[in-house]
């Protein structure tokens, strides 16, 4: 199941946007994702956001969403 959703995003990228070819898509969406991780992980040192159990995984996902979809529309 895994192996045919990734099949058919490599088949369909351009639908989704990422016009410049599968691979500049593939590399902007690893680095969004690695972006949003270390943002997770800086927010979850913080004490304030520690105490909120979800805020830093929530602004990391809000993050990453956010980004890809940037990526998508250009």
């Amino acid at each position: 199941m895994k192996l045919s959703w990734s099949l058919a995003w490599i088949r369909h990228a351009d639908n989704f946007g990422y016009s410049h070819g599968v691979l500049p898509g593939t590399i902007g969406t690893v680095a969004v994702l690695l972006t949003a991780v270390v943002l997770g992980f800086a927010l979850h040192r913080v004490d304030r956001i520690r105490r909120l159990r979800f805020a830093a995984p929530a602004a990391a996902i809000a993050f990453f969403t956010a980004g890809v979809l940037w990526l998508a529309g250009s």
